[in-house]
């Protein structure tokens, strides 16, 4: 009796308690990282208007006096805890125009800004609560500069009423969580440890400070280690991208990527990134379409919304999701648009100079018609294949231009016939408002030559994710265009580098159905779907996550009180950042997922165009440089991604490129000096001939060595000893054309297969080689040219330079 007597005694005095982080787990900020505290302590202080455009030196300069506090608190009391007077004691208060007088002002001012930006965290409200009614004491613990008054004043500002058994700051105690704050937490509330669960955020100083102490640990993590990252790589494109724009205040769109993507469950990688990267972006463009239909609205105005096929689907769906059937899905594309809007041949020709390459089955799927003169014409080139260019330029003397007009009236009537039958009330419409990824409103302009022709007075506005903002200037008076991610929100440069890329988003957006090629009664016929059932799978799962961020965006933004659309012009600069970081600096993982994606361009060929091609990158850099290499043509369609494959750091030079800020005379290659290369003939002779060794940027050697046909070689030899003892061998290629300037300009690179070149005298263990004589050589074979001139080009990163 006195032993259970005694354990009940022990139960009865055992105190229970739940503690909680404040920042980033009681409390979460509406701004990218924490430092937008600075950043909107900047704007309320006023220094942004005695000193505007200066926030980053103000951020990094207040994150400097806090490093300086802290160092100088521990050389001191052996602490690294202050209160935020001693780290704005340490701020340049004079370079800002004020005065040490002003150190309070300061203080308010970031208290303020807290103010402004925490939320209270209604998951962490409802644990407290429901922790508090179950008898539990419950409190906080924060490693923080705010002293318990003010921290009391901020929960209180986010969550009035909020009641408390305890309150610690580690500044009013001199020591963190990671130290002592916990022991004297349970020493001054008489807490049993063993029966105490403490919640936060960080790993250090919540979960293993806890636990140090016996303390059961929860742990919240802001987000995951994969989605942490990506938000870092946004942040550094933004900043690089949008230059001069505030980068931390995002009126909370991170935060409500974070906050949807905890409440999601676990689900494959393809619907992550549907969750968190393309969900977000299509979201904001849905409210910019909105937006824009608002706009255009009026008295007398009877508006349709129509989202063009079939890169327009995933948009339509999350119209669908968000707003009911208030929008048309409209299967329209350049090809039949500007068939259609044909009065004279110029439409045609412009459609054709921009394929690739086209036979004659294609040619007659497009335009329903062969013409023996286009058929004689097809069967001129290697294989009935011809280039788009050479169609375009012969095409007015291959068809009767009264042939175009017959052909174009007959599509335009089949194609208003679907447009009535898509669009309710399409006659009675007054405007129409066509929203799309982008990105020059071929389609809108050729809509606005059908509707002129058949005499229908429908204005036109285009919504579009990106646009090519200088392609508008020929818009139709009334009709109008915008851009959610214009010109104004990147510069033009940087629009062009995204568009490049941009195959990798259609893919993601596009629709599971073959691009249209005509209409019968309303119906859509289309053209046969090549891409395979797996690749379809992953875009669906891609779209499903996409989905799932549109359906409860809205209501975690209000349980949050985030308000992420409040500025558009923040909205589309973040949005342009998201979009850029997924399009040009993918992680390896998005590689493996999207990299055996394919492009089914639908103009000219059924054939699949690869996304990624890493090793064209390579060959094209070793034959025509880096910045040559960053404005190849497609294919391969997604080019950054094909750099990331190659390594991140020639990922990240391609979107310096891109942006402009690639000095070329720091990244491009200078004359190293000469060296003697040995030509030989099948006739037995040789020579020497003298060509510049060229040192690049990243301190490769690159050599390029012409031939010409009539000069008869069939092996160079590359002394390799001579000029770069040691190294590794990048390839070597040639390219060919009529003279040198053509050769050397040709985007059609041949790499030579590794296993055809001859390492003379040099140990060579795959890309890398080593010279065993002073004479080492690599022969290099020469290939039967079929142009008149052919440069061969070798690329070496050296390791040893060769003896002086």
């Amino acid at each position: 009796m006195k032993i259970a007597a005694a354990g009940a005694e022990r139960r009865a005095q055992i105190v229970s308690a739940w503690s909680f982080d404040v920042f980033d787990t009681f409390l979460l900020r509406a701004c990218t990282t924490a430092d937008g505290v600075f950043e909107r302590t900047y704007e309320l202080s006023g220094i942004s208007r005695t000193c505007p455009n200066v926030s980053m030196s103000f951020v990094q300069h207040r994150i400097q006096a806090e490093s300086r506090a802290r160092r100088t608190a521990k050389e001191t009391r052996g602490t690294s805890e202050v209160h935020i007077g001693e780290i704005y004691s340490y701020f340049p208060f004079k370079l800002f125009g004020l005065s040490r007088a002003d150190l309070d002002d300061l203080v308010e001012a970031e208290f303020a800004a807290e103010v402004a930006l925490c939320r209270a965290n209604p998951e962490m409200i409802r644990q407290y609560l429901d922790m508090k009614h179950a008898g539990h004491r419950v409190g906080f613990i924060s490693d923080t500069y705010w002293d318990t008054g003010r921290l009391a004043r901020l929960l209180r500002a986010c969550h009035p009423g909020l009641a408390w058994d305890f309150l610690y700051a580690s500044c009013d105690h001199g020591s963190s969580k990671s130290e002592t704050l916990f022991a004297t937490y349970l020493t001054e509330q008489g807490i049993d440890a063993g029966a105490s669960f403490h919640v936060g955020d960080n790993d250090r100083a919540d979960i293993k400070g806890a636990k140090r102490h016996g303390i059961h640990p929860r742990y919240y993590p802001q987000a995951s280690a994969q989605l942490a990252s990506t938000f870092q790589r946004e942040t550094a494109l933004f900043e690089l991208l949008c230059a001069g724009a505030l980068s931390r205040l995002d009126h909370g769109a991170r935060t409500l990527r974070r906050m949807v993507a905890a409440r999601s469950a676990e689900r494959s990688r393809a619907f992550h990134l549907g969750l968190t990267v393309l969900g977000p972006v299509m979201t904001a463009f849905d409210v910019f379409v909105t937006q824009r239909y608002r706009e255009i609205a009026g008295p007398g105005r009877q508006i349709a919304l129509g989202f063009l096929g079939r890169d327009g689907f995933l948009s339509h769906r999350i119209r669908q999701e968000l707003h009911g059937a208030t929008s048309s899905y409209l299967e329209i594309n350049r090809r039949v648009s500007l068939i259609a809007s044909a009065d004279t041949m110029q439409p045609l020709v412009d459609l054709f100079s921009k394929v690739f390459k086209i036979d004659a089955p294609t040619f007659h799927d497009m335009v329903k018609m062969m013409p023996s003169k286009v058929a004689a014409f097809f069967a001129g080139f290697p294989d009935g294949i011809a280039s788009g260019e050479d169609l375009a330029e012969a095409l007015p003397e291959l068809i009767d231009p009264a042939e175009i007009v017959t052909l174009a009236a007959g599509l335009r009537a089949r194609l208003l016939a679907y447009l009535r039958d898509a669009i309710p009330g399409f006659d009675d419409c007054t405007d129409l408002v066509l929203a799309d990824l982008g990105y020059s409103g071929s389609v809108q302009k050729a809509l606005r030559r059908i509707f002129d022709l058949e005499g229908l007075n429908i204005r036109l506005h285009g919504a579009y994710l990106m646009s090519l903002d200088d392609a508008f200037d020929d818009l139709a008076e009334e009709d109008t265009t915008a851009g959610f991610v214009s010109d104004l929100v990147v510069t033009p440069h940087v629009k062009r580098m995204l568009i490049r890329n941009v195959a990798l988003l259609e893919q993601a957006c596009c629709s599971a159905d073959g691009s249209v090629r005509d209409y019968d009664g309303g119906a859509v016929l289309r053209e046969i779907n090549p891409r395979p059932p797996e690749q379809l799978a992953l875009a669906a799962e891609i779209q499903a996550g996409a989905l799932a961020f549109a359906g409860s965006a809205d209501d975690v933004a209000r349980d949050y009180g985030l308000d992420p659309y409040a500025a558009p012009d923040v909205a589309a600069r973040w949005c342009a950042a998201t979009l850029a970081r997924l399009l040009l600096l993918p992680d390896d993982d998005e590689l493996t997922l999207l990299g055996t994606l394919k492009h089914d361009v639908n103009l000219g060929t059924h054939a699949l165009a690869p996304l990624l091609d890493q090793q064209f990158v390579r060959d094209q850099i070793t034959a025509r440089g880096l910045s040559a290499a960053c404005t190849a043509a497609a294919p391969p369609m997604w080019l950054a991604g094909s750099f990331a494959g190659l390594s991140p750091s020639y990922n990240y030079l391609y979107v310096l490129f891109g942006a402009n800020r690639l000095p070329a005379d720091v990244f491009e290659e200078r004359a190293a000096g000469p060296v003697q290369v040995g030509l030989f003939r099948a006739d037995g002779g040789a020579a020497l001939e003298a060509v510049i060794v060229h040192r690049t940027g990243l301190g490769e050697l690159r050599l390029r060595i012409p031939l010409s046909r009539r000069m008869a070689v069939t092996t160079i030899a590359l002394p390799l000893a001579k000029f770069a003892r040691e190294g590794l061998l990048h390839g070597v290629t040639v390219q060919q054309g009529d003279d040198v300037r053509d050769a050397a300009g040709s985007q059609d690179v041949v790499a030579i297969a590794t296993d055809g070149l001859i390492y003379a005298g040099l140990q060579r263990n795959g890309g890398h080689y080593r010279a065993e004589t002073e004479d080492g050589c690599l022969l290099i074979p020469v290939s039967p040219m079929t142009r008149e001139i052919a440069i061969y080009s070798v690329a070496i990163t050296p390791l040893a330079a060769a003896p002086k």
